[in-house]
């Protein structure tokens, strides 16, 4: 009997047989599920001035930007089950909401995504800063949180356009981040800019993957959108055969151009967060299971719906969901490597 896909609200997730659900919160009541790596998690971000808030406060409900009371379609692109009216609270959220204190990013800390981590059996989860050239410093808020917990673990954020890239790059290997977060639509540099393709060479020499925002989403402002357009990402990836690179949602809404790229060149991989549960299952079909990975795009969205996704996608495929869930990238970030050195 096929699994639903419609469901009335989040709690609704409960109907799959691998969760449960009380009160709002949803976990997963199946044993057999497990370990799981989330490559696409953010805390809270802040631009101009500094972060008012603290990340490290317990806000008992995570305010998810698509609530969850929200009718979910798993079927669709993620982001076409927001209604106008909490479409519209986000964006204030991300843009003036960002330069003080109060709003939904007050409850995008540390300790609200630890607990939806545990009730869901999420091993590691990995955040992703997003910076300007100046006034913005979230790189740092996304290291020292990676330095309270080894469930959570740190990419950098160097902008192209940013004085003295390499030093900047090196201060933050220096502070222990895995990779780079890239996001052409909000910092507003096409992937295949001079600068950035500099970048990307530092990174390949440091073999830091690259973690892209990768398609076009259709919620932007347009510039945004023809920025992010799949085509702009294949020269970077054609020269710089040493840099590994993560096309985060799968190329959005353009997937099948960004399953294109995987089948076209070894460093590529597929990262699943926000994408249709349609477009994961050919994924799944057509595409090495070494080269996917699991993202939610937390706080943005429950890290419940990505996971529900998988484990639809991967029915009768237990090797297959255990490289999406964990394997994948705990040997891209080292993860094994690490436990031995330690063990040792």
């Amino acid at each position: 009997m096929p699994h639903p896909t419609t469901f009335s609200c989040l709690s609704d997730l409960a109907r799959l047989p691998w969760f449960s659900a009380y009160d709002d919160r949803v976990v997963v009541s199946d044993e057999t599920i497990g370990p799981v790596i989330d490559v696409h998690t953010h805390l809270a971000l802040a631009y101009v001035r500094p972060m008012m808030l603290d990340l490290y406060k317990d806000a008992r409900h995570t305010e998810h930007y698509l609530p969850s009371c929200c009718k979910l379609d798993l079927d669709i692109y993620i982001n076409r089950n927001f209604e106008p009216k909490d479409l519209a609270a986000m964006k204030r959220d991300l843009t003036v909401g960002s330069l003080g204190r109060s709003g939904m990013r007050k409850t995008h800390t540390v300790p609200n995504l630890l607990r939806e981590m545990n009730e869901l059996g999420v091993e590691h989860s990995v955040i992703l800063p997003i910076d300007f050239p100046a006034f913005s410093e979230n790189w740092v808020n996304a290291t020292s949180a990676a330095k309270t917990t080894d469930k959570l673990i740190s990419f950098g954020s160097v902008h192209p356009y940013t004085r003295n890239m390499r030093d900047k790059l090196d201060a933050q290997v220096g502070r222990g981040i895995r990779g780079i977060k890239m996001h052409s639509a909000v910092q507003l540099v096409r992937p295949d800019d001079p600068r950035a393709m500099q970048l990307y060479a530092l990174c390949g020499e440091r073999n830091l993957p690259v973690l892209w925002h990768c398609g076009p989403v259709g919620i932007e402002p347009a510039l945004g959108r023809w920025l992010s357009q799949v085509r702009f990402y294949e020269k970077p990836i054609a020269e710089n055969p040493k840099t590994t690179f993560i096309l985060g949602h799968s190329g959005a809404l353009q997937w099948e151009m960004a399953l294109e790229l995987v089948r076209r060149y070894p460093n590529v991989m597929l990262e699943t967060s926000s994408q249709s549960l349609p477009a994961l299952k050919r994924m799944v079909e057509s595409v090495d299971n070494t080269r996917i990975l699991l993202g939610s795009d937390w706080p943005f969205y429950h890290q419940a719906i990505s996971l529900a996704k998988v484990l639809i996608a991967t029915e009768g495929r237990s090797e297959t969901r255990h490289r999406i869930l964990y394997a994948n990238a705990a040997e891209l970030l080292g993860l094994e490597r690490r436990r031995k050195a330690r063990a040792s």
